[in-house]
């Protein structure tokens, strides 16, 4: 119970349990900021025109290409849901 709830997604992604505690705090601090972006692009648009796609664009950059390449999958491990 205890791997699956805090060690099996980390490990299917090539990470220790802190050094996904880490990454995952920091994209949730930048999408705070950048969802706060947005809410006042909302009320004045001339503000914050490309601050949420940016982040989007550079948080999915991250996330997905750069682990891609960084990151060769170990045998036997499943993708994560």
């Amino acid at each position: 119970m205890f791997n699956r709830l805090f060690l099996d997604h980390p490990r299917s992604v090539g990470e220790s349990y802190f050094e996904h505690q880490r990454h995952a705090m920091t994209f949730g601090a930048r999408m705070f900021v950048a969802a706060i972006a947005c809410f006042l692009h909302g009320i004045v648009p001339a503000a914050f025109t490309q601050t949420g796609s940016r982040t989007v664009s550079r948080l999915y950059d991250r996330m997905v290409v750069n682990r891609a390449t960084h990151f060769v999958k170990p045998a036997g491990i499943a993708p994560a849901p």
